[in-house]
């Protein structure tokens, strides 16, 4: 997820909520197996913790079922979604299905949603491609989770309205604009970042479409050419190297896999780890943010590497709250809260489900670093 607010000279830039990682190849999934015996198997969170952040992050939520960043705070799609897909696995599924349900009630006819929501209505009424395409990571967990073919088909109209609207957008270089404007008129370049989520949003969507009995063509092509875009020619995108995100998203989508993904990441982390701090949100700035550290963390373990997951995800206990919410950032080494004193419900969702990719709570943490499949 892209913060909406960064220090005074941080620009901000338009960007994704957090996206989720396929399927690690025989060699990787050795590896963890073999980093696993040499790392702590202790909870990264005991169940009243979990039970604590859950409660925060529920307290976010509106009578309708949309969950807001923080009280008083706006609500966009995909962060909306990963809300959900957190208290799914905590167990708080009847206030899961009433994002879901939000999501069903307000979807346009052509299968996206606004920007930004507040608790009276559209803020931002552009469209994020990548936010829109993020529900179907969302209701594939869910089913994980829970289960529930019901749900699972009670929910595939909204899906498959999505991601047809996402795909309707590629363009003729085989990008997915990053945006549309209000006019419907789409804005003319892709982000690295958008587009690795939406690569595990297809890859979920397909999934689900074949637990449905259906075949979406499209879809699978779409996702192909967009991998190999990502895998081939990152240069094709919007240039946004400051932000961690382009850094470890290809990884964590699974774009680059193997010995690919562990040399990258390794090259970028002199850039974006900051000691035991976690992960600089922009590589010029002493910024680190919970959210991008716990999604670096679940690209770390796609590869296999336990131990260096486990310490980013550690890291973020520094910004736990007693009532187990989370702290946006910290400006370090001061630990100077950033945003000052914001606790977001996205972060506190990204550790739950961090730390269910590594305590293996639910039948869906395996979901968090490996691909359906298909």
């Amino acid at each position: 997820m892209q913060p909406e607010f960064a220090p005074a000279d941080i620009a901000a830039a338009p960007g994704p909520g957090h996206g989720r990682m396929p399927r690690p190849a025989a060699a990787d999934s050795a590896r963890a197996h073999t980093a696993q015996l040499a790392v702590s198997t202790a909870p990264l969170l005991a169940p009243s913790q979990v039970a604590a952040t859950a409660g925060a992050i529920e307290a976010c939520q509106q009578p309708d079922g949309l969950i807001l960043w923080f009280d008083g705070g706006h609500a966009d799609p995909w962060n909306h979604v990963e809300c959900a897909m957190a208290l799914a696995s905590a167990g708080r599924r009847d206030a899961a299905e009433r994002a879901y349900a939000w999501l069903q009630a307000n979807q346009h006819p052509a299968g996206s949603w606004h920007n930004y929501y507040t608790a009276h209505g559209v803020e931002d009424p552009k469209v994020d491609t990548n936010c829109c395409a993020y529900i179907a990571v969302g209701v594939w967990h869910h089913w994980l989770v829970t289960g529930d073919r019901g749900f699972a088909a009670s929910m595939w109209p909204t899906v498959r309205r999505a991601l047809d609207f996402v795909v309707g957008l590629r363009t003729a270089s085989g990008h997915i604009p990053w945006a549309v404007h209000a006019d419907g008129t789409p804005w003319p370049y892709a982000l690295l970042t958008g587009s690795s989520s939406i690569v595990h949003s297809l890859r979920c969507g397909l999934a689900l479409a074949e637990l449905m009995g259906v075949s979406r063509p499209a879809w699978a092509r779409t996702l192909a050419r967009t991998e190999l875009q990502i895998r081939h020619r990152p240069d094709g995108f919007e240039p946004k190297d400051r932000w961690a995100m382009d850094w470890y998203y290809p990884v964590l989508c699974g774009a680059l896999d193997g010995a690919r993904a562990r040399s990258h990441l390794a090259a970028g982390a002199p850039k974006f780890l900051l000691g035991d701090y976690g992960v600089r949100c922009v590589a010029d700035q002493s910024w680190v943010t919970g959210a991008e550290t716990c999604e670096c963390a679940l690209a770390y373990l796609r590869t296999g590497d336990v131990a260096t997951a486990r310490r980013l995800v550690e890291a973020t206990s520094a910004m736990r709250n007693a009532d187990g919410s989370y702290y946006t950032g910290w400006v370090v080494p001061q630990r100077r809260t950033f945003p000052d004193a914001e606790r977001s419900s996205y972060t506190a969702a990204a550790v739950l489900l961090a730390t269910d990719a590594i305590d293996r709570r639910t039948a869906a943490a395996t979901a968090l670093i490996a691909s359906p499949q298909r």
